[in-house]
């Protein structure tokens, strides 16, 4: 019998500290990688502290990998996303213009200094540019 309560409570703190090392919301939320701030998740928080309650340093490294990768976060409402349209050759700029207008909302010009418009291989290639232009452009621009 107590040889069983001992491999129970083994793999139990296997298991936590396999979780807490991974950090919780890399674990639920693998989607939310990338993300650079916003509002704390606080199921997150809390499933990353339970890391604390056994040993710190799986605690601290919970919260670590969590905010490394940004899965810590709560979905925000501007958050940048990959649409994929393949263009024919025959698009001229006002067509490619209307188009990003229609799907932004708002008017797009080309001549702005601040769009750029690359061809991308893949789309996993695409997604990393959008990972690493800065979600949070327009607040970064404000300062300036």
């Amino acid at each position: 019998m107590h040889l069983a309560i001992r491999r129970w409570l083994t793999g139990a703190v296997i298991g936590v500290s396999i979780v807490s090392l991974s950090g919780c919301g890399t674990l639920f939320h693998p989607e939310r990688k990338g993300q650079m701030s916003g509002d704390i998740d606080p199921a997150i928080a809390i499933a990353n502290g339970v890391g604390l309650l056994f040993f710190i340093v799986p605690g601290v490294i919970a919260y670590a990998v969590d905010f490394s990768n940004g899965t810590i976060y709560l979905p925000g409402r501007n958050s940048a996303s990959v649409d994929v349209h393949h263009l024919d050759d025959a698009m001229d700029v006002a067509a490619l213009e209307k188009l990003l207008s229609d799907k932004a909302g708002q008017p797009v010009s080309l001549e702005n200094e601040l769009v750029m418009i690359e061809e991308m291989d893949s789309l996993d290639e695409a997604l990393a540019m959008v990972r690493m232009s800065g979600v949070m452009d327009e607040e970064a621009l404000s300062i300036l």
